[in-house]
């Protein structure tokens, strides 16, 4: 580690200024700023950070999406382990922040508060107020994630009672999850609490939580996007606002991250340091997290950019450390050996049963939302014809009776897709227009110990997940090659028409976003919280 210095245009955030300054690192921290009269021609600011993303969601292990993120000038997340947690338990939790610790980013983990998700599927792992408790204690345990069981905070569940007093006896913040929840539900649920959401569907919605004093998370994943919905927010609410991913696969990692949505903000007109801190300073200050924001004596955690209009990325430091320039990272991968639980056995085509009824509840999946439509469609409307094809879900963790449904509106023309990315129990999904494409997509993931699957008349393709069924072992770069083929595929071979395929498949065994979802044990009403009948 070296000391240096930097003369470029300071970004002054928190004071709302800008102007030319030599900036001196001297031990990892920011030593000195200095205004100086000169003309320059780039710019030094603050690092922008994550607010909430499942890293699991990148097929990336975290030491690999550093190596990514920081082409964007990305230097930390708030980083909810929530996916590894449901299938490794605390092992899995202990993975991602060991592995995190090896390379210079600044990943803040926090205690998984839903594990599993619900009691109307079969996980991989529990952990229950006592487990949370312990996680919590811990000092590199940020917050607790994302409060799914908005019911049982209704109706004051006993263990989420005790989980949500555990973060607050241990003083660290509470993430939401409440989808649609609005006026007196709204305000019960944030009453004990919890203070942010990711989950608002409407402009709406999020003004209703915003006025409760909610901190409202814009999220673009590479399913759910919600930034041109909610950024009007930002006018009135600008204190209130942070930018998340949420789920971010890697080929849409591989062209940007956070920096996008700050330069569509200023496109349409918003104010720079109001963006700004809703990029780099509102989480760091929300999660305390220990990263620094470009003042005296704070660690040296910033980036250089060009201008201040496309946000293209010169140089991105951590630590003090020179860790990404242009299209370089200077991160190195980490070897690591898989953790995982994938004890079910090959298929065939006749564990698929079904059996179509004169009047059947349908799953109508939307692009770019992880919210469904419950459609009741009538024996000659569930056709191929109709886009209507077959969605089930194979329990990963033993041998049980596959559960089978009908989803609408993916586009499959023929074949199947499948993986064992499957919120929030990442069981193995698969949709297809018939038994046998989904049997030889589900025996890829089977013989794989987890994945991405494609199969057709013409091809058989496989994106192997090993880690938890979660995440590849390979670099970055390949991993995104590899999704972006088999997205490829989905769309040009199978037909599909949806931004991507494999992300929206992967919500729709999510049972806590209504408002029709399918788990291994059924078809589930997300609306009352309870089995179809």
């Amino acid at each position: 580690m070296s000391d240096f210095v930097i003369e470029a245009n300071f970004v002054d955030i928190r004071n709302r200024n800008i102007f030319p300054a030599e900036i001196e690192v001297k031990d990892a921290k920011i030593y000195s700023i200095k205004k100086i009269d000169k003309t320059l021609f780039q710019y030094i600011l603050a690092g922008f950070i994550d607010a909430h993303v499942h890293i699991e969601s990148s097929l990336l292990i975290p030491s690999e999406f550093a190596r990514m993120a920081v082409l964007h000038g990305t230097v930390g997340t708030i980083s909810d382990p929530h996916e590894i947690a449901n299938v490794c338990g605390i092992n899995g939790v202990n993975f991602m922040i060991k592995n995190g610790k090896k390379v210079p980013f600044h990943f803040c983990f926090g205690a998984p508060s839903c594990v599993p998700a619900t009691v109307f599927e079969t996980a991989g792992a529990t952990l229950n107020s006592n487990d949370v408790d312990a996680l919590l204690q811990r000092g590199d345990i940020y917050y607790l994630t994302e409060m799914m069981n908005f019911p049982g905070v209704l109706f004051q569940d006993a263990e989420v009672m005790a989980k949500l007093k555990s973060a607050q006896k241990y003083n660290k913040p509470i993430d939401g999850h409440a989808p649609g929840l609005m006026n007196e539900q709204a305000a019960l649920y944030f009453s004990h609490g919890i203070s942010t959401d990711h989950e608002c569907f409407t402009y709406e919605e999020a003004l209703d939580k915003a006025k409760l004093g909610v901190k409202i998370l814009i999220r673009e994943g590479s399913a759910a996007r919600n930034f041109e919905t909610l950024i009007p927010l930002m006018k009135d609410y600008p204190k209130q606002i942070m930018f998340c991913s949420d789920d971010k696969h890697p080929d849409s990692l591989l062209e940007g991250h956070i920096n996008s949505l700050v330069k569509r903000a200023l496109q349409k007109g918003f104010d720079l340091f109001d963006i700004l801190y809703a990029a780099c300073i509102h989480p760091i200050e929300h999660y305390k997290m220990p990263v620094g924001t470009l003042q005296l004596n704070e660690n040296a955690d910033f980036i250089l950019v060009d201008d201040l209009i496309d946000f293209k990325i010169k140089q991105t430091y951590i630590n003090g450390i020179l860790v990404a320039e242009g299209n370089t990272s200077f991160i190195n991968s980490v070897s690591e050996n898989p953790i995982n639980q994938f004890d079910c056995k090959l298929i065939n085509e006749y564990d698929f049963q079904f059996e179509l009824k004169e009047n059947n509840h349908v799953i109508e999946c939307l692009d770019g939302e992880l919210i469904t439509n419950h459609l009741l469609l009538k024996k000659d409307e569930c056709s191929l014809t109709n886009d209507v094809i077959y969605l089930a879900v194979v329990n990963r963790y033993q041998h049980a009776p596959i559960s089978v449904s009908l989803l609408k509106g993916l586009g499959l023309k023929n074949g199947a897709i499948a993986g064992s990315v499957a919120h929030d129990s990442h069981n193995i999904l698969v949709a297809g227009t018939n038994f046998t494409d989904m049997k030889n997509a589900v025996n890829l993931l089977v013989e794989n110990k987890g994945g991405l699957s494609l199969s057709s008349r013409e091809t058989q393709e496989v994106l192997a997940l090993p880690m938890a069924g979660l995440m590849s072992m390979d670099d970055a770069w390949t991993v995104a090659e590899k999704y972006t083929n088999l997205d490829r595929l989905s769309k040009s071979l199978l037909g599909s028409h949806f931004r991507a395929p494999f992300m929206t498949l992967s919500f729709m065994a999510l049972l806590v976003i209504p408002h029709l979802k399918l788990s291994d044990l059924g078809l589930f009403d997300g609306d009352s919280f309870e089995f179809v009948s």
